[in-house]
């Protein structure tokens, strides 16, 4: 079930107050804006409510056989490209960069935020679909730049269908294919990468693939390997 509303803070932020006040929330179920008033991203950034953009949020319950929750990112990107890549008009390609963006080329498509909510995650995704927002010192991008802009209802139900389907591979399955699938996907190996949240000191080095967890290993300049949990990942060209 797509629930749309036409107007709210955040769907992540709702979701939570409903998990909060111990409502149960179905996997499958989405909650989905026309506009956000108090959308956020990672690090609390504030995320852009451009009208005909995507803007939705579900809930997954990880169980004790599951695979690890924070790979639910993985799964939601590889769901979110399967989505857009036909949608983009050759030779253009979108790629993914860990842990949680759809980029092309240097410049953001899309983002994706999970928070933990006592044993469920909610799984935000936010898609330019029709406008970018301008956003100082970061280079963003909508798909009506390099084609026509979805329908947002059409695309919420194909997302909803494409998410059910990677939920239903990644606990059959396990991480092993997903992380194939994913890297497939992503940005190719070698390519140069800086991480560090905002006013910290980068670490750069060059990208060596993912962990059998899902983390990001960084081949530094001095041979060794560096695996990433967690943090801000740029792109080479990207600030």
């Amino acid at each position: 079930m797509i629930q749309t509303v036409p107007e709210t803070g955040s769907t992540n932020a709702d979701l939570a107050a409903r998990l909060g006040a111990g409502e149960y929330l179905a996997e499958g179920d989405w909650l989905v804006a026309d506009r956000q008033t108090a959308g956020r991203g990672r690090q609390g950034r504030s995320w852009f409510d451009g009208h005909g953009n995507f803007m939705g949020s579900t809930v997954v319950h990880p169980g004790a056989g599951d695979p690890p929750a924070a790979s639910l990112a993985l799964l939601s990107g590889i769901a979110l490209h399967e989505v857009v890549a036909p949608l983009i008009p050759p030779p253009t390609t979108a790629l993914l960069k860990w842990p949680n963006d759809l980029m092309i080329g240097a410049a953001k498509l899309a983002g994706i935020l999970l928070e933990r909510v006592g044993d469920a995650v909610i799984v935000g995704i936010g898609v330019n679909l029709a406008q970018a927002p301008s956003v100082k010192g970061r280079e963003t991008i909508a798909l009506s730049a390099i084609g026509p802009a979805p329908d947002r209802d059409h695309f919420a139900a194909a997302l909803a269908q494409q998410f059910s389907l990677e939920l239903e591979r990644w606990r059959s399955f396990g991480l092993d294919p997903m992380i194939r699938r994913w890297l497939a996907a992503a940005h190719p190996v070698s390519t140069p990468l800086a991480v560090g949240e905002p006013g910290e000191q980068s670490l750069k080095g060059r990208f060596i693939g993912l962990s059998a967890d899902g983390a990001l290993q960084l081949g530094l300049a001095d041979g060794t390997t560096r695996t990433i949990h967690a943090g801000e990942v740029r792109l080479a060209g990207e600030n």
